[in-house]
């Protein structure tokens, strides 16, 4: 009886000691092959799209085994009720530690999580022409996990956090489609001609060779007009125009704004378009003799 009891009590610390643990660290395994072989599969369809190199964010994919296998020392540990007190002092400690060295490195892990955030939703990927708020602009050079690198006008890299990006509103160029319409904004006086202004600032910008047509098969069919020219409001001294003229990317229409804003000026000139300007009278007044 005894040398059965004992042979009892030995197998069922082997299953408690040994197979449990076993068959835990199994299944850790195989969700953990699941998971990255999953996330691999995400990570690399977002990396296309965002135009980055996959390999940068392997780390998540080595973050998931972490927690995995934490959770799976956890569970045995709570298993074996000879672990389960050291198991609970030495949680403990880990978790202090953890605590402290989260707080210290918050700003690092918000960097993080707004990386993978823009790797889930891609605001941007790398070529797109953006806006940050007010303050930058550029061409997203570079996207890490930690920060986004913007080649600005002046071809100078701006390195900003993606805490940051992601609490700026973000305005994309050329998220879905590059085309662009540029607003070419004019002013002339009362006197001038504004049929004649009209037809200025439309002949001028089709003859722009980055110029494009950008009517739908309806617009043309009905002979709506390439360049849509518009009396927006008036002014003290000025009546405002504004022509919509397309172009096929931000930069190619940047490029035609500041040429058409020569050539239209300069087409006004011979026309005798007058683009008014502020007159002041200045009066002086003497001081009397006394």
């Amino acid at each position: 009886m005894n040398i059965k009891t004992l042979l009892l009590d030995s197998d069922s610390k082997l299953i408690e000691y040994v197979v449990i643990p076993f068959l835990i660290l199994v299944i850790a395994f195989i969700l953990s092959k699941i998971l990255r072989a999953l996330l691999n599969r995400f990570v690399t369809g977002a990396s296309s799209k965002l135009n980055v190199d996959p390999t940068k964010y392997n780390f998540l994919k080595n973050a998931v085994s972490f927690v995995i296998f934490t959770l799976a020392v956890v569970v045995i540990f709570q298993t074996i009720p000879a672990l389960r007190a050291y198991g609970v002092t030495l949680f403990a400690s880990a978790g202090i530690l953890a605590a402290i060295v989260g707080f210290a490195s918050q700003s690092a892990f918000s960097n993080i999580i707004s990386g993978i955030f823009i790797v889930i939703f891609k605001p941007f990927r790398v070529g797109d022409l953006i806006n940050i708020g007010e303050t930058h602009a550029g061409t997203v050079e570079d996207i890490t996990l930690r920060h986004t690198i913007i080649r600005n006008f002046e071809n100078r890299r701006i390195v900003i956090p993606n805490s940051i990006i992601s609490e700026q509103t973000i305005t994309n160029s050329t998220l879905t489609d590059d085309k662009t319409c540029m607003f070419i904004l004019m002013s002339i006086s009362y006197d001038s001609d504004i049929d004649l202004a009209i037809k200025i600032m439309q002949e001028e910008a089709m003859a722009h060779p980055l110029h494009i047509d950008n009517r739908t098969q309806e617009e043309i069919d009905n002979n709506n007009p390439d360049v849509v020219v518009r009396l927006l409001s008036f002014g003290d001294s000025s009546v405002n125009l504004r022509a919509s003229v397309w172009a096929n990317h931000p930069s190619d229409g940047f490029a035609m704004k500041c040429d058409l804003h020569k050539s239209i000026k300069e087409r006004f000139d011979r026309e005798g378009i007058e683009i008014p300007f502020p007159h002041r009278t200045i009066v002086y007044k003497e001081k009397k003799e006394s």
